[in-house]
């Protein structure tokens, strides 16, 4: 028996190959297509670090931009040309006093405890022993896309009024103040509502590092907050407060549909109004609690309303 050369493995090997090409050709095996981008199913997109800003849309549309108007001005003309009061454009004031509250205290923010809770800064409050400090808490709102005006102190008259917060679409005065966490004195850079969800702002909330918020994004104000200075003011007006009017979109704000202070929220300042390390006469500025990890629940009673006549809490 004759032997078969020793290049006949190769030759058998070469024979295969073009068995598998000429099959390939033939489209015996099949060969998977290739999808274009326009028919890949839709995905959804990640939350990515923004290049403009998303929390723009707290503020009421219309009107020049708060970013290209001049800013108020920083002297004593400012204050002299205010009107007797802000009641056409903030809450009816529920306190009138002589003295002028505490400067802002410095605290940190505990992390949300869910979804879809807002934050409300804390302040200074009058009671019946004097200035107290309410603590800042996240706050379940009373409808879905609610946003938090916070209240502020303004000086008129020679006298300190305190105007309450309220709910709205989009965020009316504060009285320029930055209360921190979002609240830079003018609109709020925390987050912003979403086809029903609400998204947090990484750099002025803190979200711990459990994870309990899926919408997150980041966005960096930068020179449009208010500059705080050293004093911390916590009122607008006067010789030591805050020089600030209201923009054309903070007024517009407030004549649309607005609902007042939840009855949870009257109740959690409130229950804090006899606490003596609340007290500013005995914390000297620094209030025992600043915040509270625990939440306040929403009050679904509250509706927004245009009725903004009178005192309605």
């Amino acid at each position: 028996m004759k032997h078969l050369p020793r290049s006949a493995p190769w030759v058998l090997f070469a024979l295969a190959i073009a068995i598998c090409v000429a099959v390939f050709h033939q489209r015996l095996v099949p060969i998977v297509p290739t999808v274009s981008a326009a028919v890949l199913p839709a995905q959804s997109p990640a939350p990515a670090d923004q290049s403009q800003d998303p929390a723009a849309v707290n503020e009421a549309p219309g009107g020049p931009s708060y970013t290209t108007q001049a800013p108020p001005p920083a002297d004593q003309s400012a204050a002299a040309s205010q009107p007797a009061d802000d009641s056409s454009y903030a809450e009816q004031p529920t306190e009138t006093e002589t003295t002028p509250p505490p400067a802002l205290p410095e605290y940190t923010q505990p992390p949300p405890p869910a979804d879809g809770y807002v934050w409300t800064p804390g302040y200074w409050a009058w009671g019946p022993n004097g200035y107290y400090w309410v603590p800042g808490a996240w706050v379940e709102p009373p409808y879905v896309g609610a946003l938090w005006t916070p209240g502020y102190w303004g000086f008129y008259g020679g006298r300190y009024s305190f105007y309450p917060g309220h709910w709205g679409l989009h965020i009316g005065f504060y009285g320029g103040i930055n209360y921190g966490f979002g609240y830079i004195g003018l609109g709020y850079e925390g987050g912003y509502w979403h086809s029903g969800h609400f998204f947090y702002n990484r750099v002025y909330n803190n979200l711990g590092t459990r994870v309990v918020v899926r919408n997150v994004y980041t966005y960096n104000a930068g020179n449009r907050a208010r500059v705080v200075s050293r004093s911390r003011p916590s009122f607008n007006g006067g010789s030591h407060g805050v020089q600030a009017r209201p923009r054309p979109s903070e007024v517009r704000a407030w004549h649309e549909p607005t609902a007042p202070r939840m009855s949870t929220q009257v109740q959690h300042a409130q229950s804090y109004s006899k606490s003596r390390g609340q007290l500013a006469t005995q914390n000297h500025g620094r209030p025992a609690t600043a915040a509270v990890s625990r939440p306040i629940a929403a009050d679904h009673n509250v509706k927004p309303t245009t009725n903004h006549g009178g005192n309605r809490r």
